[in-house]
Formats: C-alpha cells, structure tokens, sequence
C-alpha cells in the first residue's frame, strides 16, 4: 500500500499534543538505564550468534539459568523488556542438543500473537529449530506438515483443548521429547479462562506423562500481582518468580483526559445558586479517542487505540480516517475479532512494516506483539483493571523512544472515579489474577475430556488431588463416565459419543461460531466474518447493522441451527441497537448474611435472555428512527451470583419513594458493577447485573 509523506513540518512535542480543556492530569514518567547480567554457563556460539545481543539484562541472565537447571519460572516484567529472549535462548539450545534435540510448545492466547512469534524464531535461522503455528486458519495440510517436521509449536489454549489433546497419539514422538512449555501473557488467564487452562495444563501435563516427558514452564506477563502464585496454580508446580525488570525505559507522558462538556447554545450549564459548573452531556469517548489519534496522526507520530468492544474499534477507526485528509486515510485500519484470516495477516503486515501510521484496535492487539516504531496509545475509557492500562500503554514506545499514553474517561463510575483521584493510576499497585480450579462448571467437562484422552485412575490425583474423586463419582451419575474395573483399582472411561472437547468453550462458554455470510452474483456465499455463537442474537439479528472494516452491511436471515448469517450491503445511514429481556431465577442459596440494613445472598441462578426487538437510529443525529420487532430463541445459562434484598422500609427511611424505587437500584446496580474490578480482576464487560 502507498501511502502519501507526512507534512514536513516538525511535530509537535507530545506534551503539547494532549493539551486542552479535556486534560485532567500529565505524569511524565522519566527515562532509565538498564541493568545487565551474567549467564552461570555461557550460551552455545550458534545460539547466542542467532540472538543478536551483545548482553542480557539482568532479568534475562537469571530467567533463562533457571529455565536451563529445569525450573518452571514466571516473569513478570514491563513491556519490551525482552521476555521472548528469555524462552527462545533456552528452546533453541535444546533444540540444537546432538544426541536428543527436544522440542517446545509455545501457548498464546490469540493468533496474532503465534504468528508474530513464529516470525521472530524463524529469524534466528538456526537448524534443528523448526518453528511453524498451528490454529484455525491452518490448513489440513499446514496441519499434517506441523505434526510430522515442527521442532517448535506455537498455538492457542483452544487448539491444544480440541485438536492436540483428544489426538495426541498421533503426537507421540513430538510429546515424547517435549522439554518446555511456553504459556504467555498469563495477566490473561483469569476468571473462567484462567480456570480451564489450570485444567487444560494438567491435561497436557498428563499426556506428556504417558509418553515419558515432564517439560518446563515458562511463563511471560506483564506486570500483575502475585504471579508466581498465580502459575502454580495453572500448572499445578513450584513456579520461580522473577520481576525485578531491569531493562531501559524511554521517557513515557501518561494524559488523563476527561470529555469535555459539549457546547451548546440552548443548554444552559451554569448552576446560578453556587456558580458551580452543571454535569450536561459530554462528549462521545469514540469522538474525542478519533480526535486524539486524528491530531496525533498529523502530526507524523504512529499511535494505536484500543475500544473495549468491536463495534466501538470499527467507529473510531471511520471517525479517524473522516478527520484526516484523503491521501492519510489508507494509513488507518481497525483490528478486532471476527475478522478473517487473510484480513488480520495483511493488517499485521501493514502494521509491522511500518505503513500503518494509526490501528483502532480491541483487546486482541494488547498482547505483546512487538510493533516497534509506536509513538502513541490512545484508550478509550478504563481497560478494567491497572495491570491492564499499563499493557495497553506499554505498547507505545518499544523502541526507547518518548512516547505518550492517554486515557479517555468513559462515563462509567469507575472511570470518573481514576479522573477524580488521578494519583491512584500511578500508586496503585497491579492487581492479582484469580483462577479457581474447583469450579465444578469447569472442572467436570476437563475430567470428561481427560478420561476420553486416557482412561481416568486414582494415580490422576497426582494433577487434580481431591477434585478427581467427586468430579468422577458426578460424571459417573451424570452418565458421561462409566467404572471399568482393574486388577488393583477401577478406571473411568469416556462413554459418550464424539469427543468431548468439541462441546466445551474456553472463554465464553460455548465452543461455537456463527459464519457471516453475503450472497455472491452466481448465488454461492462469501464469507464476510465471524461471530460468537452467544453473542449472534445480539450483533447479528435479523435487521442488525453489521460493520466491518468501515463497510456497512444489512443482515437479512440469522438461522442459529445452520449457524450462518447473511448480509448485504447497506449505505451507513442507520445504526441498530438490540433489546434484550433477562430473567433471573435463583435456583439455590449457598450463602446469606447481613449487610448494612440489607440481606447479600450468593448461590446458583437460571438466566434466561431473549433479543426481542432492537431500535434503529440515525448515524448522523442518533435520533431514533423505529422500533422494530423480533422472536429469537431464549438463550439459558446456568450460574453463580450475589444479590442484595432490600427492604422497603429502607427505601422510604433514605428517602426514596416507590415510584423512583426500581430506577433507584438500577442505578446501584450499575455502579456496583462499574467499581467491581476495582477490587477484582475482571472486565467491566464480564459482568451481568439486573
């Protein structure tokens, strides 16, 4: 892609960049050196050749000797201190081993992050070292080939559940020699994801077992609290902790910036009784983050924007490219789920080969993909937690270069809260990621998984100690395991039909997706992208807007049984915004206690949601244009929540009449959830609240 020079003036400097009546506060984060180390025994000449540094930084030197003594290790080190190094150098020289080279699996969390890996290690160009990915986007053949040559695996917690595991004898000779295990950015696995790779790890673990290996983890994450413990509990070993990061920092300028209230003559926003300005609308944290990245842009300094969801990342990538002259606009592409392989390939390649001079992307580009060259990030709104925020920000200047970070304010509490107490983004130590292996929603479909790859025997207690008796003796009465007696023991076997990791999801909890389709001229389908089979009712209902790398498209049929959704084009001049009914019923209590003047229970709930209809409103004005009606399937989810029982005596005594009652609670409800990962490590997103 040719994309047209910048404007020859010199920038700006960064600082002056972020000015304006949005700022709420500027820390500028000073530079630093580096700090090296030494190695106890010095790297194989080839190896250390193929690496490319003259030193290691100290962190580096003490990763990779534990690594080499067979330690499982876990470092939790800022961004672009070199993590990577520290598992390839050990890799490479295993591989290289002249009487038994071993081989390496390398776990990452998305696609893209595989893949910028796997270029990195063949870059090291060294023999014995045979690098090659393995995902969704493979083809059999691509598959077939990693199976039988790959010296080094790089793929996702979601091919390893499906595709590795329940196969692994065709993986014998690769599993036999497997010496280390990578599992990067472990900052996410937490909550439900973070619980079933602790499952997913001890199935490997096990397999490996049978086929005589007992690799070595290595763990990479960004700076998070507690990550030794948390890798223990993922992999059920002893885990070294090593943080102390002593690699060199640019200069780094962290913006807090809150949307100005907008500007409008018939509103008046002046309290006359105390002279304090009123709280009126603000503006669009999607129009002031494209503002931002707009003038950034301009001005010649690459940046990224991260949105919290993928609808948000596509409209700011268009309000980006409306803000800029035509020739600039090429420079600017939206990255997130959903999209299809060759699309996110050539995205990637844009941005790595630096012609990308602005990427609006979700989540899935926080990871530690090494992008050098970016001067700027850009959130919109609070990413959920510290740890996160500082990833996010982290992927601006890689280089050692100044670089600046700003935070946008949504207008959620937790948001508002960071712009009223801005000290607490600097002091705030990062928070500790929570997994919880018992969970028996988790737990059973693992067991189940396991006894399918090999029969199940008390000797298995040895990766899930007292959870194996329970969970097998519910399978058992579940009818998904049945008791095969042995000479000194029984063994539980899978006896269901197929396997059954194909039914079990490892972060939304369902394994299945909806293909977005448009019809072609000679009627076959083009598939256009991809959705969440849980999310399909609401992003892709019959009437939806989908949006796509800024090109607009219509659905007309959603059928959820073919697990396909057809779309035409559509000329933008709409939005839709679905409506949902939820129903909760509490089907047990566990827990009840008293809080305050109210009652907080916690236990199992039944949730039944339904898309109903959803409200269809101008692009330009946002004015409501209609509502529209659907009948969608009722979607059901078995889980766990608190509540609070309020009495209205307590309502009358605070004031609060019947009438505002419902309103009332709904608006704590809202503010509960938005401080919620204040004080646990979740996303503001992954919570549900009526």
């Amino acid at each position: 892609m040719a994309l047209a020079p910048v404007s020859p003036l010199a920038p700006l400097p960064l600082a002056d960049l972020v000015a304006g009546r949005g700022l709420v506060h500027l820390e500028r984060l000073p530079s630093r050196p580096g700090r090296y180390g030494e190695l106890a025994r010095p790297l194989p000449d080839p190896v250390w050749d193929a690496l490319g540094v003259d030193r290691l930084w100290a962190h580096q030197a003490a990763a990779i000797d534990e690594v080499r003594a067979g330690r499982s290790v876990v470092l939790a080190t800022g961004t672009a201190s070199g993590k990577s190094l520290c598992y390839q150098a050990p890799i490479a020289e295993a591989a290289l081993a002249p009487l038994r080279p071993s081989t390496a699996l390398c776990i990452f969390p998305t696609k893209a992050l595989a893949q910028d890996q796997a270029r990195s290690l063949f870059e090291l160009d060294l023999p014995g070292l045979v690098p090659a990915t393995y995902d969704g986007d493979c083809s059999p053949e691509e598959r077939t080939w990693a199976r039988g040559h790959a010296t080094v695996l790089l793929t996702n917690p979601e091919m390893l559940h499906s595709a590795l595991l329940p196969h692994h004898a065709k993986w014998s000779t690769y599993l036999a020699r497997l010496e280390h295990v990578v599992v990067d950015e472990l900052h996410v696995l937490r909550g439900i994801f973070g619980t079933h790779v602790s499952h997913l790890l001890r199935r490997l673990r096990r397999v490996c077992n049978l086929y005589g290996s007992d690799p070595t983890f290595v763990f990479c994450s960004a700076t998070i609290g507690r990550p030794g413990r948390l890798a223990s509990e993922l992999c059920g070993l002893p885990v070294t902790e090593i943080t102390d990061d002593a690699s060199p920092k640019g200069e780094r300028l962290v913006a807090l910036w809150n949307p100005a209230v907008e500007e409008t003559a018939d509103l008046d926003l002046t309290d006359h009784d105390d002279g304090r300005e009123k709280d009126g609308p603000k503006r669009s944290t999607n129009r002031e983050t494209a503002d931002l990245v707009a003038r950034l842009v301009l001005e010649g300094h690459r940046t990224i924007a991260f949105c919290r969801s993928r609808r948000g990342a596509e409209v700011v990538a268009g309000e980006v490219q409306r803000r800029l002259p035509r020739d600039l606009r090429d420079g600017v592409q939206a990255y997130r789920g959903g999209y299809l392989a060759a699309e996110r390939r050539a995205i990637e390649a844009e941005l790595f080969s630096g012609r990308l001079r602005a990427v609006v992307a979700t989540s899935a580009l926080e990871l530690g993909i090494d992008v050098g060259g970016l001067d700027a990030c850009v959130l919109n709104g609070f990413p959920g937690t510290i740890a996160s925020l500082w990833q996010q920000a982290g992927r601006a200047g890689r280089e050692g270069q100044e670089s600046v970070a700003v935070l946008v304010a949504g207008n959620d509490q937790l948001d508002q809260w960071l712009m009223a107490n801005p000290q607490e983004v600097f002091t705030r130590a990062p928070e500790p990621a929570v997994i919880n292996p018992a969970n028996p929603y988790v737990l059973l479909p693992h067991l189940a998984c396991a006894a399918y790859e090999h029969p199940l025997t008390p000797a298995d207690e040895r990766w899930w100690g007292d959870l194996l008796d329970d969970g097998v003796r519910r399978l058992v009465l579940d009818d998904q395991l049945r008791l095969r007696p042995r000479r000194d023991h029984a063994a539980a076997v899978w006896c269901g039909s197929g396997w059954p990791a194909h039914g079990v999801g490892l972060r939304s909890g369902v394994a299945s997706e909806v293909r977005i389709v448009a019809r072609a001229t000679d009627g076959s389908d083009e598939l256009i992208g991809t959705v969440d089979l849980g999310r399909a009712p609401s992003q892709v209902h019959p009437g939806a807007v989908y949006l796509h790398q800024g090109t607009h498209w219509k659905v007309t049929d959603l059928d959820l049984d073919a697990r396909r959704a057809v779309v035409e084009p559509d000329d933008g001049g709409e939005w839709t915004q679905p409506r949902t009914e939820t129903e909760v019923c509490i089907a047990e209590v566990e827990q009840q206690r008293t809080v305050g003047r109210s009652r907080l229970g916690l236990g199992s709930i039944e949730v039944r949601s339904q898309v109903t209809g959803y409200r269809r409103r101008d692009a330009k004005t946002g004015e409501t244009l209609g509502h529209e009606e659907l009948d969608l399937p009722t979607q059901h989810l078995s889980t766990r929540a608190v509540w609070y029982t309020i009495d209205p005596a307590v309502m009358a005594a605070a004031g609060v009449g019947l009438a505002n009652g419902p309103g009332t609670l709904h608006a704590i409800e809202h503010c509960a959830i938005g401080m919620l990962p204040l004080f646990t490590i979740c996303d503001r997103w992954d919570v549900g609240g009526v």
